[in-house]
């Protein structure tokens, strides 16, 4: 079954600053990085191919297959400045939706797109949620909100969850055992954590983070 034409957006803008500072998404998760991860997981899954969100020198992320995407608004701020970004480049190129997800999230399910694109009506955002944690960055959005995305960040608003209130949003759940699908990578004791779980899984980390309801 062909992949859905939905446009990838990898989130890799953040500053780390429970790790030191850097980016996040070059660490490395039993040798390879987490960006490498979250490109084995998500890319199969994107029809339009894949993105990144990221500001500075974009020669740090050259084996990267797709566009890195600078924020379109000054002192980054954000994750919705990437979205926007995203949503702008897709929208450019003909495309009607983006799904975004953590740059530093290795985990991610292999139904993910699927179920997020089968979750509401494709002129609305539809959120990933694991257990009762509904996960605001990890969502499917339609390239008609940029607009409006882009007059809510002009008036100093930066608030993902609100903005998504704002509109609405379909959520699809995924288990949170045996791990987590959307765990994420803040801290050095999450990397430690992150390398535990993929060891256990005898996979190199390859959990296969599959839900088998709704």
């Amino acid at each position: 079954m062909p992949a859905p034409p939905v446009l990838g957006l990898i989130l890799a803008g953040g500053q780390a600053r429970r790790m030191g500072g850097g980016d996040k998404p070059l660490l490395r998760l039993d040798g390879r990085t987490l960006l490498e991860r979250v490109v084995e997981r998500l890319g199969p899954q994107c029809g339009a191919g894949l993105a990144l969100s990221a500001n500075g020198d974009p020669a740090r992320f050259s084996g990267f297959p797709g566009p890195v995407l600078p924020d379109p608004l000054p002192d980054q701020p954000g994750p919705l400045a990437g979205i926007l970004a995203g949503l702008e480049h897709a929208a450019g190129h003909g495309m009607a939706r983006v799904v975004s997800v953590s740059g530093d999230a290795p985990f991610l399910p292999e139904d993910l797109v699927a179920r997020l694109c089968a979750a509401g009506p494709e002129s609305g955002i539809a959120l990933a949620a694991s257990g009762a944690r509904r996960h605001f960055t990890i969502a499917l959005w339609p390239t008609i909100l940029r607009d409006d995305l882009r007059d809510y960040l002009g008036r100093g608003e930066r608030r993902v969850g609100a903005f998504i209130d704002r509109h609405g949003a379909a959520v699809a759940s995924w288990p949170v055992e045996p791990v987590d699908p959307f765990l994420n990578v803040n801290t050095p004791e999450d990397l430690a954590a992150a390398e535990a779980l993929g060891l256990r899984s005898g996979s190199e980390g390859h959990v296969s983070g599959r839900s088998s309801g709704a």
